[in-house]
């Protein structure tokens, strides 16, 4: 097999041994299930998250529509 009908290989997110990237590989991008299901677990407990605004909680959002409905009735 030639270098350029090689399957790219990638790092496992989890361990990093390096994995071919093949359709056959049903844990692609892990080299394993034991490694995808760590990535899984860590999702789930919250050690894996994406950056970004902190969620609003229940109270908050219900703050937000009534000042929202308040300036509204005000500018009838």
């Amino acid at each position: 097999m030639t270098d350029s009908n090689r399957p790219l290989e990638v790092a496992c997110p989890q361990c990093r041994k390096k994995v071919e990237w093949r359709e056959d590989n049903p844990y692609r991008p892990f080299c394993s299930e034991r490694c995808r299901l760590i990535d899984l677990g860590a999702w789930a407990d919250g050690s894996h998250r994406i950056a970004g605004e902190p969620a609003m909680d229940e109270t908050e959002i219900d703050e937000m529509i009534m000042r929202a409905e308040r300036d509204f009735q005000d500018e009838q």
